[in-house]
């Protein structure tokens, strides 16, 4: 069994194809539905495998993968502790097909507007939260003050553009709720992940020797991550509009009115399956940053434990 190393991805990480596999498993959201005895059980394999280095019976070495696949979807990198079930990016296809169908049906009004930008924030929030890097505790206080900021963002960012487009053709107003989501995700993100901003995020030397924490390596993975769920949301948020809105000038929905939801949940739920993994992929979820760009005294003790080492690895959560 010495070809197989659970402490490391199944998929080539330094490809984006690779990269792109390693996610389309990850964030399946069949591994959403699955259930505490299955997950124990997958901790439980996974664990003895990796002291003894024996195939468990009945298990093969694609059998093995599918376990550790699933462990990795329900189970925090860093603290090992189980993820609640909406947190996890295994939830984001069936939780953001709902909330967003929402969003870009019922924005006509303020009421409907303040409650599923509202509704996206909280989950958003839960997500970042559930996905974030490191294993430093936070705060009730800090946590309650980040998600209040993250709300105000967003809820102020789209009743502020809602406003803008009252007199636009019908095609921005459609387009105003993923204009908030882009406002918000650089809100929503590092307020919910302020805790690495203030005290900094585990690095690594490449062969996994802890150095510290920094804070601009928090900085840089916080970047990365508001980038890639921007990027998420963007075909769910805007093809969906666009192909409404044509189909509405078409005469589609004159008859039958309500299949404009079923429509767009369809089409939403086609994007944020697809959406997710790839846009997951874009970096590597270990990434790398130069040990002449991290802290001064990381710098130094870098310089003692790995003279040869031009970089250290963090995670830079999802």
């Amino acid at each position: 069994m010495g070809g197989i190393d659970l402490d490391k991805p199944r998929y080539d990480q330094s490809t984006y194809m690779g990269r792109a596999k390693h996610f389309l498993r990850l964030t399946s959201p069949l591994n959403a539905f699955a259930s505490d005895k299955e997950l124990d059980e997958a901790k439980k394999i996974v664990t003895e495998f990796r002291k003894s280095r024996r195939m468990p019976p009945g298990y093969d070495e694609d059998k093995l993968w599918d376990t550790k696949y699933l462990y990795d979807s329900a189970f925090h990198p860093d603290t090992g502790e189980k993820m609640f079930v909406m947190g996890r990016m295994s939830a984001q296809a069936p939780m953001n097909t709902i909330i967003t169908g929402g969003m870009i049906t019922f924005y006509k009004t303020t009421p409907a507007t303040v409650f599923w930008q509202w509704l996206n924030q909280t989950f958003n929030a839960l997500v970042n939260y559930t996905n974030r890097s490191g294993d430093a505790p936070i705060s009730t206080t800090q946590l309650l003050a980040s998600y209040c900021a993250a709300c105000g963002g967003a809820l102020t960012t789209a009743l502020f553009l809602n406003s803008k487009v009252k007199n636009m053709p019908p095609i921005f107003a459609r387009l105003v709720p993923f204009a908030a989501v882009c406002g918000a995700n650089f809100i929503n993100i590092p307020m919910m992940r302020s805790n690495e901003l203030l005290g900094g995020t585990p690095v690594f030397t490449p062969s996994g020797e802890r150095i510290g924490e920094s804070k601009r390596a928090a900085q840089l993975g916080i970047m990365l991550v508001c980038v890639s769920r921007v990027l998420m949301a963007l075909p769910g948020m805007t093809i969906t509009p666009i192909l409404t809105n044509i189909a509405t000038k078409r005469g589609m929905f004159c008859k039958r009115p309500m299949m404009v939801i079923p429509f767009q949940l369809g089409l939403v739920g086609l994007c944020v399956v697809f959406a997710t993994p790839l846009c997951c992929a874009l970096f590597e979820q270990q990434a790398a940053i130069g040990v002449d760009k991290i802290e001064s005294n990381l710098q130094d003790i870098v310089k003692r434990k790995c003279p040869s080492c031009k970089v250290v690895v963090f995670n830079k959560g999802l």
